[in-house]
């Protein structure tokens, strides 16, 4: 899956979770997501505690997180 077929299942919608970035279709924010890889469960951990989640959505929250330190989003 390319990086614009990733970036495709992220959206951020003012009308969805608050405009939050989630996962297209889930309304499973990007930051719960990467918060749950932060504390340790496997990206299979991840999709059995949800389920709407498939591995390409958990490679798509990566890349979005990629993509903002690239940008230079800091927040120390």
């Amino acid at each position: 899956m390319t990086h614009a077929e990733l970036m495709h299942r992220v959206i951020a919608d003012p009308k969805i979770c608050g405009g939050k970035p989630c996962i297209r279709g889930t309304r499973i924010p990007i930051a719960i997501i990467l918060a749950s890889l932060a504390e340790g469960m496997t990206a299979q951990e991840v999709i059995d505690h949800y389920p709407h989640l498939s591995p390409e959505d958990i490679r798509a929250a990566l890349a979005y997180a990629a993509e903002l330190s690239e940008e230079g989003v800091w927040k120390v």
